[in-house]
C-alpha cells in the first residue's frame, strides 16, 4: 500500500498537478503545530526534489514564523477524486520575502495574485505514499475568489496594514519578520 521513496516521480508530480488542495504543516521548536489547507494556483513543481509555494496574505502567518526558527515542513495532498492516494512530501523549507532576489525569480512561475506575500521553497527529502482508502471522494465545484478580491479590494496600502494587525506575530506570539523583510508599502 504505502511507499517511501527519495523524490517526488513523474506520476507523483502529475498527481500534484492535477489536485486543488494540498495542506501545509509546521512548527516550532515549542508552541502549537500548524497545519494550514491551500489552494488556488500556488504550488510549482521545479523537479524531483524541490517545490515552490506562493503564500498568499491571509488571517495568519504561522508558517513564516515557524520556518524562521525550524525549517521543518511536511506538504500533503489527498486524492478526494479518482483513485484513493495520499501524498506527503517531508523536508525543509526556506521563505522569501520580496527584498530578496529569490522572490524575484521565483514570482514570474505564478500567475499574478494580489496579496502575495511570501514565496517558500522546499527540499523535500523524503516522499511517502499510503492508500487514501479512508478518505472521501468529493467533487470539485469552483476555486473560491474571496481572497483575491479581498487583497484587491485592500490595494498595498491596505494589504500592509493588514500584515501590521494580523501578520507580524503568530498565534504563540513568534515574529514573522514580514515587515522588515518586504518592500511592500515602502518607498522603492
Amino acid at each position: 500500500m504505502g511507499k517511501k521513496i527519495d523524490h517526488i516521480t513523474t506520476h507523483l508530480q502529475e498527481f500534484i498537478r492535477q489536485q486543488k488542495i494540498f495542506f501545509v504543516g509546521t512548527a516550532a521548536a515549542d508552541g502549537r503545530i500548524n497545519i494550514s489547507p491551500k489552494g488556488l494556483e500556488s504550488l510549482k513543481i521545479l523537479n524531483a526534489n524541490e517545490i515552490l509555494w506562493l503564500n498568499l496574505t491571509g488571517s495568519g502567518n504561522e508558517t513564516a514564523a515557524h520556518l524562521l526558527e525550524n525549517d521543518r515542513m511536511t506538504i500533503m495532498f489527498c486524492a478526494f477524486e479518482g483513485k484513493p492516494l495520499i501524498l506527503r512530501l517531508y523536508g525543509y523549507a526556506v521563505i522569501f520575502h520580496d527584498k530578496d532576489s529569490a522572490f524575484a525569480e521565483y514570482v514570474k512561475m505564478f500567475p499574478h495574485m494580489e496579496g502575495a506575500r511570501q514565496i517558500i521553497k522546499m527540499k523535500v527529502d523524503l516522499v511517502q505514499t499510503s492508500c487514501g482508502f479512508g478518505v472521501p471522494i468529493m467533487e470539485f465545484k469552483e476555486e473560491r475568489d474571496m481572497l483575491t478580491k479581498f487583497a484587491q479590494q485592500k490595494g498595498e496600502a491596505g494589504i500592509v496594514e493588514y500584515w501590521q494587525d494580523k501578520n507580524v506575530t503568530s498565534i504563540d506570539g513568534k515574529d514573522t519578520k514580514i515587515l522588515e523583510r518586504s518592500t511592500a508599502g515602502k518607498k522603492k
